[in-house]
């Protein structure tokens, strides 16, 4: 059956209001099935039409309407109609449901450390019919009283407060009212660690397997959920509303996290089993600040349809950089935000596949999965970090506070919150919207200058090239005792088009001119000749973080645009990186490096030596110096520790990588996790060092998810014939592996091989790649993404994508994914072809 489409969705919506759902659950089958009944009490505002339930299940068993038992055999797809409805009416269903193997539904995972078997439930954005009968948008929601049958050694936690859990069955109170998408249960030999803050309980939990690693994380993650619902709560005049507050780790999950109130589940990666930058932790910060402002935006107060989905993300996005920020020891996320996250936003919105922030016209469900992306995060961030530049804070909360107040537990759109902040501003906020929101693509922000023959500048103007109006500083730098030193910020408001003087920055002697310092906008920006100069040659020594951040961003944007040689910006790096002093910039830096500027945009016979340029920034951020042992220091260490694994070449370093993977003579301070280990293992699997008894062998040292996901990377990644074709194997055989297992095989896949070897295989994924359309969204996306031959950027191959992307039979998911990708291999070819590549 064909994804929920919009038009269907404003009917059903239109027609019923749902008072709740009782939903039971036994989970003491055998490991393929579970059993789901649901009774939903419901009205029609017209008696006697019809609608239908969203219902997934491998066997229907029975299925009662107001007493009267329906057809079961007339279930379509995932559709049972109802008919003749009444204004009060009581359904009753009960399944068999599917377990998954692919985080989509109830998902079932056997650990490899102990054999212990957990599950969890991920509902979003319409799986909720794979775990119970419901009416699955989000505009119709409703109460949820979970009831469930589990064995007895295992813990369940929920969306509601447990009431009983003796004996293997359990009871959770009902939920505030929520739409189906948030429902969740995460169920096992849990490892659980319980506190309370505000008179909120609080509880974390993971698997049994992961218990040391959730007792050390534990003070951590209780400091950032305090201050974070401290800070919401003195922004915001409603409490957090949904009671306890549960944190679970599960593995194999897609996503970063999801905001399932009251029960908010996140990847157990974020436990770190290995060694982790002070990068890494902010991030982690940001991920849980962003979930619980999830709990206003999205839960207490939900989008309508997924067009707005942006009321959900954009305002989690912004506020979980800013309160992590404002409210945590981890004060410098908005360098992470400039140097990374803004880059993932950057290149969606100059694709093909664009699209408004707002309102962009999602007519299904299938639709809406793809629009995850960039533009809902990090764009939407940005836009709303303008809109309070330019409203204030004042007016800016005062307005997200009607708008709560107005829409409790309900739903909004676009115009209920523009109007929200329209009240509390008295501005033209759905101006600010058309301009803003209602529009797609990135702006230019240009510096123009005049200088003397000495350099000395004389004028200086800043272009806005785009449509749209922004607020920014113009931020100037000066040489001095040879280091770029500040000569000044100047706030600057530039128009759609408008070209703006700025004469203090000239008084000052400003020798580098960036448009938009402190990153307060969206835009790329372009420096005029001196400037560029300017940051060659001294970019290190400019103090600011969140400047150095946006002058490599900006440098990546430049080689992305092939308007910079892949050399040059490899020379920047070995210039540069060396003496930064923020892991925030160095990882994304390192990674952009090796894996677009080597693994992409050089031609094959150039990659050697654009690797050995990244292994010898690694080594060179590995010496020790000041403040090497702890904080950035030692973050910067194990960023450059993990590329120098990463890009070992030559006997030397090879000899130096395999006495790393050994324990021994690791660069001081630093250790070799799990993780960092597979890494190493799978590099020398590519340079076909270890065979499949190797790998198994390393496996069996210390089982785990890391040894199991490692394992299948490094197998794939081995250039042997057999082992590519094995590999292959597993990418295109349904239900071969789980998620996670096809995510490990497709990265390890491109690894190795001979250049005519791999575009062979590149114009066999193309053969292949329509075929899996019927496979579940994470496949499309983990074959349409992550195995993409985006490096075999040959005119054939090129146009074997273009073919494919001209099928009309692929779904709505699979065209995305490959049309983003492709967008990226024609990129890479121009970047090739620019700089004298095949």
């Amino acid at each position: 059956m064909p994804a929920l489409q919009r038009s269907e969705a404003t009917v059903r919506a239109r027609l019923l209001e749902v008072d709740g759902y009782r939903v039971g659950l036994d989970l003491t089958g055998g490991p393929d099935r579970f059993v789901s009944t649901t009774e939903i009490r419901f009205r029609c505002a017209e008696p006697g039409a019809d609608s239908f339930v969203d219902v997934d299940p491998a066997v229907l068993r029975c299925a009662v309407l107001n007493g009267k038992p329906l057809d079961t055999a007339a279930l379509d797809g995932n559709r049972l109609a109802l008919p003749g409805l009444r204004a009060e009416n009581d359904l009753l269903v009960e399944a068999e449901m599917r377990y998954s193997r692919t985080g989509e539904g109830l998902h079932r995972y056997t650990d490899p450390a102990d054999g212990a078997v957990y599950v969890y439930a991920t509902c979003g954005p319409d799986l909720a019919a794979k775990v119970f009968a419901c009416f699955d948008q989000p505009d119709l929601k409703a109460p949820i009283t979970l009831t469930a049958t589990a064995p007895a050694e295992w813990t369940l936690v929920g969306n509601g407060a447990k009431v009983r859990g003796e004996g293997g069955s359990w009871e959770f109170a009902p939920t505030k009212p929520i739409s189906t998408y948030l429902f969740t249960v995460v169920g096992g030999p849990l490892h659980s660690v319980h506190g309370e803050h505000d008179g909120i309980p609080l509880g974390l939990h993971a698997r049994r397997s992961l218990a040391a690693e959730l007792d050390r994380e534990a003070g951590e993650l209780f400091e950032v959920t305090a201050a974070s619902l401290d800070r919401l709560h003195e922004l915001f005049d409603e409490r957090y509303p949904f009671g306890e507050y549960h944190q679970a780790f599960v593995p194999e999950f897609n996503w970063g996290a999801m905001e399932n109130p009251g029960c908010v589940v996140f990847r157990d990666e974020m436990l770190f089993r290995s060694p982790a930058t002070a990068a890494e932790r902010e991030r982690r910060a940001m991920v849980v600040c962003h979930e619980m402002a999830h709990m206003w935006f999205g839960d207490l107060v939900t989008m309508r349809w997924w067009d707005d989905l942006w009321l959900n993300e954009s305002f989690a996005e912004m506020l979980g950089y800013r309160i992590a920020a404002e409210a945590t020891r981890f004060t410098g996320t908005w360098t992470g935000f400039a140097a990374q996250r803004k880059g993932w936003g950057y290149d969606a919105d100059q694709r093909g596949s664009t699209h408004p922030v707002a309102g962009n016209g999602t007519r299904s469900v299938a639709e809406a999965m793809v629009n995850f992306d960039g533009i809902s995060y990090a764009k939407g961030a940005s836009a709303l970090r303008q809109l309070v530049a330019w409203l204030g804070d004042e007016a800016f909360f005062a307005g997200l506070n009607a708008y709560f107040a107005d829409h409790l537990y309900g739903n909004a759109e676009l115009p209920d919150f523009l109007a929200a902040l329209t009240a509390s501003s008295g501005r033209d906020v759905p101006g600010w919207a058309d301009a803003w929101l209602r529009t797609s693509g990135v702006d230019t922000l240009r510096a123009e200058t005049e200088r003397a023959a000495d350099g000395t500048l004389t004028a200086l103007t800043v272009v806005n090239e785009g449509s749209r109006p922004h607020l920014v500083e113009v931020g100037g730098y000066r040489h001095r005792d040879g280091r770029l030193v500040p000569a000044g910020r100047v706030p600057v408001e530039l128009g759609p088009g408008r070209r703006v003087a700025v004469p203090a920055l000239v008084e000052a002697g400003a020798t580098l001119v960036v448009p938009n310092d402190g990153d307060l906008t969206w835009a790329k920006i372009r420096l005029d000749p001196d400037s560029w100069r300017a940051v060659r040659e001294s970019l290190s020594t400019i103090e600011d973080d969140v400047t150095r951040a946006v002058l490599w961003e900006h440098a990546r944007d430049l080689v992305r645009d092939a308007e910079l040689d892949p050399a040059a910006y490899l020379d920047l790096m070995e210039r540069h990186l060396p003496a930064e002093t923020s892991d925030s910039i160095v990882e994304p830096v390192l990674t952009f490096a090796r894996t677009h500027v080597v693994g992409r945009y050089l031609p094959a016979d150039r990659r050697a030596d654009g690797l050995a340029a990244v292994s010898r920034t690694a080594r060179a951020l590995l010496a020790d110096g000041p403040g090497a042992d702890g904080g950035s220091g030692r973050g910067i260490r194990l960023a450059a520790l993990r590329a120098a694994v990463e890009s070992s070449g030559g006997e030397e370093q090879l000899a130096e990588l395999r006495r790393w993977l050994a324990g021994e003579a690791v660069p001081h301070g630093l250790t070799v996790g799990p993780e960092l280990r597979w890494a190493g293992l799978a590099r020398l699997a590519s340079l076909g060092e270890l065979d499949e008894a190797r790998i198994a062998a390393e496996a069996a040292r210390e089982p785990g998810s890391e040894a199991e996901f490692g394992a299948a990377r490094a197998l794939a990644a081995r250039p042997g014939e057999e082992a590519k074709a094995r590999a292959w194997d597993v990418l295109f055989t349904p239900d071969a592996a789980s998620n996670r297992i096809l995510e490990a095989t497709a990265r390890g896949f491109w690894a190795s091989g001979a250049p005519d070897r791999q575009d062979a295989y590149a114009l066999r994924f193309f053969e292949r790649i329509a075929g899996v359309a019927d496979r579940s969204d994470t496949v499309t996306r983990l074959l349409g993404q992550t195995l993409y031959p985006v490096a075999q950027a040959t005119p054939e191959v090129v146009a074997a994508a273009e073919r494919v992307l001209a099928d009309p039979a692929l779904t709505p998911a699979l065209r995305r994914n490959l049309a983003d990708s492709t967008d990226d291999l024609r990129r890479t070819r121009a970047v090739r072809r620019a700089f004298g590549g095949a």
